[in-house]
């Protein structure tokens, strides 16, 4: 046996020695999960590099203790194999007790290994949080949490805790990192090879953040008093992108803080163009009720998708709230009876404080605190003080190790108590200072209904990508036609928003497909436009909204029973009467009928545009003169106009790339507006 194998040995069976010690002194079993490290040779885990080590998570099962010889038998073991593991975090890296960052792999050592970690879905990117400068231990598990129940993505959290190399580490919370994933970050990936429209438009993450993590900032905004505030690409990475991306996005953010300073909620031309409201109101009103110290400036994430509007969240790093700060270093923000886009300190960028003066946007965001705050919703305080007691009682056990490990002081229930007594007061200022909402409290919607679901298409030789053939139809029940202008799904996940100056006639349909040309071979007909991304195979919630996030109409279907059955086998799910209830499971049959287009929807006899679908060139042809033609695309950008006196007007677009665009045409009777296709 060679020296740097005895050497290894050596170290091994001393390390293994004092890590039995270790256990049977002082920590043998627990309430949590057991989460046990093992760094090769013991090596010390260090910022940067990652180093390599094993790792296991024990746990019975709910209700059940969990005990550190567990380790030895599989039936216990949630996870059992390797992971590349760092120091992870800015200030709390001066703190005695650390954070973790990990990946999980593969055997080799080499390859991600995506798993399922304590009934969260599978990943390999993970984080131990320390809450290293949170006494209550409790208050991002306490946040996340809310921000998933009024409907917004938060990472994933379960408590546990840590051993490692043999040592007694503390209460811990496994939690997501913030990353593109349909079960985190529901967006498309972009790659350096996407530098044009449509792909272009997303996904992308972006922070605004300190600089600290060693990420370079990609372009700075002001807040209202001319402070800098950097925003840092998180994805596509700093590495990865390209000027052409990093120029389209800090494009949408300035074109987003031009609208909020001047105060326009036009669904073309306003705000709403470019945010998806109700995001936006959710991460504020998490960030307000919590009081968060550092929000809007630090670890303040935003995310767009492909198509898409830009969506604020998800909410992260959330200690500093509840009033708790870094008392410390001496500061002391996080305080009942101010706003923290506002408080004269340390404030965001400024269209942050510019949407809250928009009183139609503070019209929303009152209204939707009243919903969140009414009794048996998240924010209600009874709901919220219910929610803190049942998480206490979880880790009060280890929340008692974790505090006589770190030397943490002060009576535990008393630090429970600091935060139900913040939240009181905090909810009763907050409902001082919030305006009135009768604006916008009865808002009219159409009557638009989603009729038809196509979510699993079989697949064929002829289409082996059965994602291809999936689509929707919406159906307009009423006897009045409808401006479509700034209607679209909202969430993440399926992307669709009704271009500019479209209409949809009473009584008529129009369907949405995942592929244009897919459909037009299958079906005949052609579609009324193109959505992105895919419809999810298993169930999803469909939310169709006007441009303010009112909800019109919304369809969680499934693919299980009472759901029929349209999974795969070539039909689809058809409502049986738009006039019924479409989000009951009975009142949806099966079918594989052939589609026919509703060309009322399309065409105007007054006009007519021909051939459409077009190659290169497409023919105008009205009954009066025709004065003015402009071409725009999907996101509602003028790329062409021309001026006539004729009744008949040839466009040249063989330049334009294949796809959809709107043409608006202006004749001396009238003014038209109609989708138009290139191959």
């Amino acid at each position: 046996m060679g020296i740097e194998m005895k050497y290894a040995l050596l170290v091994f069976l001393l390390s293994f020695t004092l890590y039995r010690q270790s256990c049977a002194q002082e920590f043998t079993d627990t309430n949590l999960p057991i989460v046990i490290i093992t760094t090769t040779y013991n090596a010390p885990i260090v910022d940067n590099p990652r180093i390599i080590a094993s790792m296991k998570i024990i746990v019975r099962g709910n209700g059940e203790r969990n005990y550190v010889t567990d380790q030895s038998n599989p039936a216990f073991l949630n996870y059992n194999g390797k992971i590349e593991i760092e120091l992870r975090g800015s200030s709390s890296q001066t703190q005695p007790k650390k954070q973790y960052g990990f990946s999980t792999l593969l055997d080799d050592n080499v390859t991600n290994n995506n798993v399922s970690l304590l009934g969260m879905p599978a990943e390999n990117d993970w984080i131990f949080n320390g809450m290293v400068f949170d006494p209550s231990l409790m208050r991002d598990y306490l946040s996340y949490n809310l921000s998933r129940q009024i409907g917004e993505y938060a990472s994933r959290t379960a408590y546990c805790e840590i051993i490692i190399n043999g040592t007694y580490k503390g209460l811990y919370l496994l939690q997501e990192n913030i990353k593109s994933d349909d079960n985190r970050v529901d967006i498309s990936n972009i790659s350096k090879s996407d530098n044009a429209l449509p792909n272009l438009s997303g996904g992308y993450i972006t922070k605004a953040d300190k600089t600290t993590g060693g990420d370079p900032i990609a372009w700075t905004m002001f807040s209202t008093f001319g402070s800098s505030i950097g925003y840092i690409h998180e994805q596509p990475r700093p590495e990865d992108v390209t000027t052409a991306q990093t120029e389209y996005i800090k494009t949408q953010f300035q074109l987003f803080e031009t609208a909020a300073y001047y105060g326009t909620t036009s669904v073309s031309t306003g705000i709403t163009a470019y945010i998806d409201f109700p995001s936006f109101i959710n991460y504020m009103l998490i960030s307000e009720i919590a009081s968060n110290a550092d929000a809007y400036v630090f670890s303040t994430f935003f995310h767009k998708d492909r198509n898409g509007k830009l969506r604020a969240g998800p909410i992260w790093d959330f200690d500093l709230t509840y009033g708790n700060d870094l008392f410390i270093w001496g500061f002391d923000r996080s305080k009942t009876d101010v706003w923290q886009f506002s408080d004269g300190n340390n404030e965001g960028s400024r269209f942050w404080r510019d949407l809250y003066r928009n009183q139609l946007f503070k019209c929303y965001m009152t209204k939707r605190w009243n919903e969140l705050t009414k009794p048996g919703q998240p924010l209600n305080i009874t709901s919220l003080e219910l929610f803190i007691d049942q998480t206490k009682d979880i880790i009060s056990e280890a929340a008692l190790r974790n505090n006589a490990l770190w030397g943490s002081s002060g009576n535990y229930q008393e630090q429970v108590n600091k935060i139900k007594s913040f939240l009181r007061t905090r909810i009763d200022w907050m409902n001082g200072n919030l305006v009135a909402y009768s604006e916008c409290a009865n808002i009219a919607v159409p009557p638009l209904v989603i009729s038809k679901i196509m979510y699993h298409p079989q697949a064929s030789v002829e289409y082996p990508d059965d994602d291809d053939l999936e689509f929707i139809e919406i159906t307009n029940k009423g006897a009045q036609e409808i401006n479509m202008e700034g209607i679209y799904f909202s969430g993440t996940g399926f992307v669709y928003q009704f271009p500019f100056y479209s209409t949809m006639k009473s009584y008529s349909s129009v369907i949405l497909a995942s592929n244009i040309t897919a459909f037009r071979t299958k079906y005949g007909t052609n579609p009324y436009s193109q959505f992105t991304r895919h419809l999810s195979n298993k169930g999803q919630r469909l939310v169709l909204a006007d441009g303010y996030g009112n909800v019109i109409d919304e369809v969680q279907y499934s693919d299980t029973i009472p759901w029929p059955g349209a999974d795969g086998n070539g039909k689809y799910l058809k409502l049986n009467n738009p006039d019924l209830d479409n989000n009951i499971a009975a009142n949806w049959s099966v079918s594989d009928d052939i589609l026919v287009s509703d060309r009322s929807v399309f065409q105007d006899e007054e006009l007519l545009l021909y051939p459409n679908p077009f190659i290169d060139k497409i023919t105008i042809e009205a009954q009066s003169d025709i004065k003015q033609v402009f071409v725009f695309d999907i996101q509602g950008r003028v790329l062409c106009e021309l001026s006539s006196d004729q009744k008949n007007v040839e466009l040249d677009m063989h330049t334009f790339p294949g796809g959809m665009y709107i043409i608006k045409v202006t004749t001396t009777e009238k003014v038209y507006s109609k989708k138009i296709i290139k191959y």
